[in-house]
């Protein structure tokens, strides 16, 4: 069976909803994760540097096709360590809310 483990670098209420919107996609623009979650640009960049310190988390910039200036745009995904520690999680959470009694 996978690894149950309750993650409190996740467990913030921001960066749960971070990892659970990267969790389904390969990757996901800062803008549309920001504007999902109802974050300022600060608070989600504070948020993701910790998931990124902590190796859940990686990004990277890219030049938008559809811009006609230089701006890019930043793209996040989870890591594969990001991915197994998220779905540890999600488990350990489940087995708190139906305890065996």
């Amino acid at each position: 069976m996978a690894e149950t483990r309750f993650d409190e670098i996740i467990h913030a209420p921001v960066r749960l909803r971070i990892c659970g919107l990267l969790r389904p996609v390969d990757h996901l623009d800062f803008a549309v994760l920001r504007d999902t979650l109802s974050v300022s640009d600060a608070t989600l960049s504070k948020h993701l540097k910790t998931l990124a310190t902590s190796g859940y988390v990686t990004s990277r910039k890219a030049v938008s096709a559809g811009r006609d200036d230089a701006r890019r745009i930043t793209w996040l995904a989870l890591t594969r360590a990001g991915r197994t520690a998220f779905d540890a999680h999600v488990r350990a959470l489940q087995e708190i809310a139906t305890p065996s009694i």
